[in-house]
């Protein structure tokens, strides 16, 4: 099976522009530089049903209600550049939620952290028994 990186996304994908907030003087107010990307997963053909049900688990709260992802990107003055940054952003979204979750190894604690713990506890136990009344 291909990695995420391997598949062509792009004609799954729908981009939109509109315009831009923030800084760029009137060029903010003239030109569409904000690029937003629609991917919808219900619809997508290179994902497998493994691969949508992991995406729609893990990305429950980046997705509307219609399972569609919706990625913006308005980081620079350039169109294209926008889009390319909205592009790496989803194939890094992706491949992060695709990645195997490592199952942890249990280990044994050492000598010394069991030494360390009796320690400690000695000593809030000598610290209680001080606190008690010797009379009764």
């Amino acid at each position: 099976m291909k990695t995420i990186r391997e598949r062509d996304f792009l004609p799954e994908l729908t981009f939109q522009a509109t315009r831009s907030s923030g800084p760029g003087g009137q060029n903010v107010n003239k030109v569409n530089t904000k690029v937003i990307l629609r991917f919808s997963i219900d619809a997508s053909v290179l994902l497998s049903d493994n691969e949508k049900q992991v995406l729609l688990r893990k990305l429950n709260n980046k997705l509307t209600s219609d399972n569609e992802l919706i990625i913006s990107n308005q980081e620079s003055r350039s169109q294209i550049h926008n889009k390319a940054a909205a592009i790496e952003q989803f194939y890094n979204l992706l491949s992060d939620a695709l990645k195997p979750v490592k199952k942890r190894l249990r280990t044994k604690p050492t000598k010394a952290s069991i030494e360390r713990r009796l320690k400690t506890k000695k000593q809030q136990a000598l610290k209680k028994a001080t606190r008690r009344l010797k009379d009764m």
